[in-house]
């Protein structure tokens, strides 16, 4: 019976690692990817994150990871497929992919979101390479170039207001004519010169070499741009959860940032959880607190 598993290996499941070792539990990582790291890794360059300017994504992940693995974090690379609760002694049961099951007096599950996809030709070839699923991290690239936004809702508004204060000119793409955004950031976006609406259009080819240039949308236009944003939502990773009582309507896990649930002894950490701003400082400041929470829960036992 281990004190703690924590479910993902991303900046949130690994300092909630550092933070449970720290606390002497005993604990296990499962990672669905060989020595991962989480979404980090996808990112071209990080330059937000205190104390540590200008590092790559892959490297960022790699130095988190090594903290854990020079604190002794034991890892076990496998999916996860279901989550159960002993009825008796309110232990939790993780069964894995291979066949394993892992059983501990905790869990904190920490296996992330997905940024939605357009599915767009190009979109794949030119990830990192000009296509971003996130304006605040990578924004400051594209200082005084044209960038295009795509989404209708409060974070794609959201997105082309914050990048309107850095680039020369924004395109926001939107399948339809009205935004699901709150009407005070329409009528903010509406008002700002340098952010151009380009409504009941979708994407059908992002264009680029080594670089996004352009993209073509499916009425045959084709916009110049240096790069795209994609606002249309996350997907969080809780399949294996849909039947529980742990989600809102959105799939996320219902939490504060102290990742208590509803569920004693299951706590959540990272993108997966409710919350206003997913990004790597977050995350790791949720595993911080669910490690927290976690061990003080097993204290009482």
């Amino acid at each position: 019976m281990l004190d703690l598993i924590i479910i993902g290996s991303g900046p949130a499941g690994l300092s909630a690692a550092i933070y449970g070792i720290r606390a002497n539990l005993d604990l296990l990582v499962i990672e669905k990817d060989y020595e991962g790291t989480g979404q980090v890794a996808l990112s071209s360059k990080v330059d937000n994150y205190l104390g540590l300017p200008g590092l790559d994504g892959y490297s960022m992940g790699e130095q988190f990871r090594q903290h854990a693995v020079d604190f002794g974090v034991k890892f076990l690379e496998a999916t996860v497929t279901s989550i159960e609760q002993d009825p008796s002694d309110k232990h939790w049961i993780v069964k894995t992919s291979d066949g394993g099951q892992q059983e501990a007096k905790a869990v904190i599950y920490a296996a992330g979101a997905v940024h939605r996809k357009l599915e767009a030709k190009g979109e794949e070839e030119l990830s990192g390479k000009g296509v971003s699923y996130c304006a605040t991290c990578d924004g400051a690239f594209y200082r005084g170039k044209v960038t295009a936004v795509v989404g209708g809702g409060d974070t794609a508004l959201d997105d082309a207001l914050y990048l309107s204060g850095l680039c020369e000119k924004v395109y926001l793409i939107h399948r339809r004519d009205g935004f699901r955004a709150a009407e005070i950031t329409v009528n903010k976006v509406k008002a700002k010169e340098n952010i151009e609406l380009v409504l009941n259009a979708q994407v059908d080819e992002i264009i680029g070499d080594e670089r996004v240039n352009s993209v073509r949308l499916k009425d045959g236009r084709t916009l110049d741009i240096n790069g795209i944003f994609i606002a249309t939502g996350s997907v969080p990773v809780t399949e294996v959860l849909k039947d529980t009582d742990l989600l809102n309507s959105a799939g996320y896990i219902v939490a504060d940032e102290t990742g208590i649930t509803k569920a004693p002894g299951f706590f959540v950490a990272g993108d997966v959880r409710t919350k206003a701003l997913r990004q790597v400082v977050t995350a790791v400041s949720d595993g911080a607190n669910a490690a927290t929470s976690a061990e003080h829960y097993i204290t009482e036992l």
